[in-house]
């Protein structure tokens, strides 16, 4: 369902369902297809992409640095995958001498089974369900209704005592947006926009918030490609 570049796509036969998406992507920012050629993103992005190294880091260091943010980044495609992800997109150039800690997957959503319910109704069943953690509201994308959930995340306390200390330092709570979107012209089938990061460790502060502000920014420019 995706498409990486931003080339002007051929007009759609009406009632055509799109074949994939467009977003676009600040500076600094890549994208990682998960179903297929994963495995070559991620050669391009450890040697054209990841140029530059955070502040402090010795550049003797700075190949080991890139292979761990390798073995990091694959850690992560593969639980997106799992989860029904299309594609995982990542900052993975420093801003100001470091890196961002965000990041957002595009995936398939297992709901929508009845063709029939028009998607108004699933989304007010979205709504309906949303928990009291969390803020559902109803925007529009790409000229239809759409679902916007956000909400923070804390690590569950019991799992962390007996999980590895290096789990434990890299547990965080983060600040979650997410966007459930109907695929166009094409009843029962949706997809997912999920955002996380822990900003800048205080899920309150002016940098978290505008992490999430930038994520919206790069939602507003979704649209459906037809080529």
């Amino acid at each position: 369902m995706s498409a990486p570049d931003l080339e002007q796509q051929p007009p759609a036969a009406e009632g055509a369902a799109p074949r994939g998406y467009q977003l676009v992507l600040p500076p600094g920012w890549v994208r990682i297809p998960l179903r297929s050629g994963t495995k070559e993103a991620l050669e391009k992005i450890l040697f054209s992409q990841m140029g530059q190294v955070p502040e402090g880091i010795p550049r003797d260091d700075a190949m080991r640095f890139r292979l761990d943010m390798r073995r990091q980044i694959e850690k992560q495609a593969r639980a997106a995958r799992r989860n029904g992800g299309l594609d995982l997109y990542l900052p993975v150039r420093p801003r100001g001498g470091t890196f961002l800690m965000a990041s957002f997957i595009v995936a398939e959503m297992p709901i929508g089974q009845d063709r029939a319910a028009p998607p108004e109704a699933v989304l007010a069943q979205l709504a309906d369900d949303d928990g009291p953690d969390r803020s559902a509201t109803t925007v529009e994308l790409v000229g239809a209704p759409a679902i916007r959930r956000s909400y923070r995340s804390t690590p569950d306390a019991e799992e962390l005592r007996s999980a590895p200390a290096a789990v434990q330092q890299a547990a965080l709570p983060a600040y979650r947006v997410e966007y459930v979107i109907p695929v166009a012209e094409d009843v029962g089938r949706w997809i997912s926009i999920n955002f996380s990061t822990p900003g800048d460790g205080n899920l309150d502060s002016e940098f978290t918030g505008a992490l999430v502000e930038l994520f919206d920014a790069i939602v507003g420019t979704f649209k459906w490609s037809y080529e």
